[in-house]
């Protein structure tokens, strides 16, 4: 199969670096192809311009997000997942709702504000009722000071309203990618996984009235630049609120680890997750971008330079320890041995290094979301 741009390899060095970075014209794909092609001070300088937009639009602070990985069973197969149904090596694990729920106050006690619930996808009565359940008990528990999110996959819509009368706000549901060529080259042609049916479920997540999320994986397989432009885009288009971006790292024991060879080196795609944070930035000024684990396993200091080039968003792992390990999306996932202490300490010593503000006891709902929706907004947890 042939795709339109140019393949992400060592040769996207020899684009055209002379166009004007910031120029007020409409922006083209071919535009944020540019933008994605910078190298040295061009890359530098854009990350410095996305910087001052983010201080400009959402300011200098940086909102936590709770994360409790409470379950890796899933149903699907997707080819470049560690926790997929077809891995027979991943000791499977549910988190009690009473190890949930302490969680969920741990955040609470140490002032994030926000959490989230995350799993393997599944669609059976008894998990969704017990998201029913979940929810509405740490709603209770907290008394409604906790902003909840929800990161469990593709479900019919009445669920989705379900669990957002039930209290949760937020959804987070990655595409991957936005081009359907690629999506099913990831994925198995076998009734479980179908493009179509994951754009309808973001559509659903929109109209029921989430603030919506989404994101993509940078240096995957068969990807190009037109494809990451064309993600941008798309992000644009659909007005999502939130997005978590970060770099493909392949897993052992998945379909495509087989490629590891002909990918684009690690540090190249990490360079190339930055650049696509901070054209989202300069693309969509005020949405919540997070700076995401995954980046910390290529570069120590990934996370802080993901803010530094735009992001405002960090997920501290407060999934109790002993289960961390099984929850291993990728390989050489980090912090797979802190406890949710340890985690907090450290990111607070990591953002002090950007310049930037823990907003403590503030869920840190989307500027975009608010703007649209201003009788939502609430200034604190």
């Amino acid at each position: 199969m042939n795709f339109s741009g140019m393949p992400i390899t060592r040769e996207l060095k020899s684009m055209n670096q002379t166009e004007d970075l910031f120029s007020s014209e409409p922006v083209s794909k071919q535009k944020l192809i540019s933008l994605l092609s910078v190298t040295g001070l061009r890359q530098a300088e854009l990350f410095e311009h996305a910087a001052r937009v983010r201080s400009k639009s959402v300011g200098d602070i940086v909102y936590f997000r709770g994360l409790i990985e409470f379950s890796n069973k899933c149903h699907k197969n997707c080819y470049y997942c560690g926790i997929r149904a077809g891995n027979t090596r991943v000791v499977r694990y549910d988190l009690t709702d009473q190890e949930i729920l302490d969680a969920a106050k741990f955040a609470l006690d140490n002032k994030y504000g926000s959490i989230v619930l995350q799993s393997g996808e599944r669609e059976d009565n008894r998990f969704t009722r017990r998201i029913d359940r979940l929810v509405q008990q740490i709603v209770r528990d907290t008394s409604g000071r906790l902003r909840i999110t929800l990161s469990c996959g593709e479900q019919k819509p009445d669920v989705y309203r379900r669990w957002f009368e039930s209290g949760a706000k937020r959804y987070l549901m990655r595409i991957e990618t936005s081009n359907p060529v690629l999506y099913s080259k990831l994925h198995p042609d076998d009734g479980l996984h179908s493009y179509k049916r994951r754009m309808e479920c973001l559509q659903a997540i929109k109209d029921i009235g989430y603030q919506s999320g989404t994101g993509v994986m940078i240096g995957l397989p068969y990807q190009t630049l037109d494809d990451l432009a064309g993600d941008l885009l798309f992000m644009k288009e659909y007005d999502v609120d939130m997005v978590g971006m970060g770099p493909y790292i392949e897993h052992a024991e998945t379909p495509l680890y087989h490629l590891k060879d002909s990918l684009l080196p690690l540090r190249e795609r990490f360079d190339l997750t930055l650049k696509m944070i901070s054209v989202l930035r300069l693309l969509m000024n005020n949405v919540n971008i997070a700076a995401t684990t995954a980046l910390q396993s290529i570069d120590k200091m990934g996370r802080e330079k993901a803010l530094k080039a735009g992001a405002n968003v960090l997920m501290p792992n407060i999934t109790p320890g002993k289960f961390r390990d099984s929850y291993k999306l990728y390989d050489n996932k980090p912090c797979l041995d802190e406890n949710p202490e340890d985690c907090q300490s450290c990111l607070e010593w990591r953002v002090a290094l950007t310049g930037n503000t823990i907003a403590y006891d503030q869920w840190g709902d989307s500027r975009h979301f608010l703007d649209r929706n201003p009788k939502e907004e609430a200034p604190s947890a």
